[in-house]
């Protein structure tokens, strides 16, 4: 029953997304099809997986163990606290500290979780600043 409502509900926020997609409108256009086309095929993809969902036959639900759930908040919480300090910490420290918490979180050794942290933060930032260029913040640490 639970998947049910999930779908519904999941259903009901992509169709509303669909209406405001719809409207999408650009002052000038700086590719041949405009900012429209991919908000509308990605939120149409999932109203189709939604719906899809919704008729199919329900399944008995299995909630996962409390180890499994503190893990999950702990997940939620860190990518709160990187959406908070994105700007503040800059993109290289704040995806550094986001990968060393998710490596400890799988149960990686410290200095893995480390050198991780570190290489993703850095060689992200170089793909999206130098290959992308993507303007990233940099933060106050480094501004």
């Amino acid at each position: 029953m639970s998947d049910r409502i999930f779908a519904g509900f999941w259903l009901l926020l992509c169709i509303g997304g669909l209406f405001i997609g719809w409207g999408i409108q650009s002052e000038y256009s700086y590719e041949p099809l405009g900012p429209r086309p991919f908000p509308l095929a990605i939120l149409s993809l999932m109203a189709l997986c939604a719906a899809l969902l919704l008729l199919n036959r329900p399944q008995a639900v299995e909630w996962p163990h409390n180890k499994v759930m503190r893990r999950l908040l702990a997940l939620v919480i860190a990518l709160v606290l990187y959406a908070w300090g994105f700007e503040w910490l800059g993109f290289p420290l704040a995806t550094a500290l986001l990968t060393f918490s998710i490596g400890l979180l799988f149960q990686a050794s410290l200095p893995a979780a480390a050198i991780s942290g570190v290489i993703m933060g850095v060689a992200l930032y170089y793909a999206f600043d130098q290959l992308l260029d993507v303007t990233l913040p940099l933060g106050v640490w480094l501004s």
